[in-house]
């Protein structure tokens, strides 16, 4: 399954952030970034599946972590608290953790 509309051409991208996240070792399997809209993408490299989206926080390292609602069909926020902004390794590592992020795979 793969997100309406997405693009999965980034072999030319030198974005600093999309090269932090595809050296990222995630144990679920290897994901595919794609910068859209002021923010990053990831899908599951073997199946196109939506993983997570990070909008990044214009003033630091840190990122809003969002996952694909099945139901609403769109990106939602995680957290207890309607949101997770975290650095880019933590929310990394959360996303790699969190099985949110890997249900459709």
């Amino acid at each position: 399954m793969r997100h309406p509309g997405a693009t999965y051409n980034i072999g030319s991208m030198t974005d600093g952030i999309v090269q932090r996240i595809e050296r990222f070792p995630f144990t679920r399997g290897a994901v595919l970034v794609e910068r859209r809209n002021r923010g990053y993408s990831l899908y599951h490299a073997a199946s196109g599946a939506p993983v997570a989206r990070l909008r990044p926080n214009a003033n630091d390292d840190r990122v809003e972590v969002l996952y694909w609602s099945l139901g609403k069909q769109r990106w939602s926020p995680t957290g207890p608290f309607g949101r997770a902004v975290l650095p880019l390794d933590d929310a990394l590592r959360f996303i790699a953790s969190e099985d949110i992020f890997w249900v459709l795979i």
